[in-house]
């Protein structure tokens, strides 16, 4: 996997048993995302490789992006709390490669997992304290980020997770939210404590349930974006709408006697 080194802002990759101790973003995409290739860019890097000419105006457009700063606070925080490394699917993954995205998707699951804490942006979400985020209005509990089908997985695959207002200010952590977080999600608390494992406990219908409302840009990923919850692994078609989520069924079917997944 590539990380984003929290001091120099540099990108590097590692394999196996090499990964260093991370901390992982997770968000909501908006229009100003940074890809791979502006990352490397701005920072100088790989600019003789990939022959490019650095273009001051051109930096400083990718510089002035919302996604970026997104990316630049998360490094921060990471790095106040000692993190050296931090994972941010936006520059993390060249999605120029299809080979490369397979893998990323196919493993996102298991980096969330094995990351040392995921920091969850609320993009929408002012600052607010635990108390008012439960609150039966508040912008917490209809923040875009809980009706994603990417953060699904990101909500329940840490061991540990904390919640971040608009300005990167600390909410609250997920495990002190967790009756609220059930209450939005229909994620049960069992399943949003420190434990990474709960979740292989409950039925495929229930994990289903869980997605039901949930909703992706692209057809494809409302199937991609289960591969993790449901311990399944398959290759990646973008273009085949539907389909994707009749191949995951059958993916399901050749790994598992559960049952329920007749239901839907």
């Amino acid at each position: 996997m590539r990380l984003i080194n929290t001091t120099s802002y540099f990108l590097e990759e590692f394999f196996g048993d090499n990964t260093p101790n991370y901390a992982i973003l997770s968000h909501t995409w908006g229009a100003e995302e940074v890809s791979y290739q502006e990352w490397i860019y701005a920072h100088n890097q790989g600019i003789a490789r990939w022959g490019w000419v650095r273009i001051e105006e051109e930096v400083d457009r990718i510089k002035a992006k919302s996604g970026y700063k997104k990316i630049l606070n998360a490094c921060q925080q990471a790095r106040s709390a000692s993190h050296q490394w931090i994972w941010v699917d936006t520059n993390c993954i060249d999605k120029s490669s299809s080979s490369e995205m397979s893998e990323a998707i196919n493993s996102m699951f298991n980096w969330y997992q094995k990351a040392k804490v995921c920091y969850a942006y609320l993009a929408d979400v002012p600052s607010m304290n635990e108390q008012v985020a439960t609150s039966r209005q508040s912008a917490f509990r209809s923040s875009r980020w809980f009706t994603r089908g990417w953060t699904l997985q990101e909500l329940i695959a840490p061991a540990y997770l904390d919640f971040y207002s608009l300005d990167w200010n600390f909410i609250a952590s997920r495990e002190s939210l967790a009756q609220c977080v059930k209450s939005v999600t229909g994620v049960p608390t069992s399943c949003l404590g420190s434990n990474p494992f709960q979740s292989r406990r409950h039925s495929i219908a229930a994990k289903l349930s869980w997605a039901s409302k949930r909703r992706t840009t692209r057809i494809e990923d409302s199937a991609y974006s289960l591969l993790g919850i449901l311990n399944v692994h398959m290759t990646l078609l973008y273009g085949e709408g539907e389909n994707a989520f009749l191949r995951l069924q059958g993916e399901i079917i050749k790994r598992s006697a559960d049952q329920s997944l007749l239901a839907w």
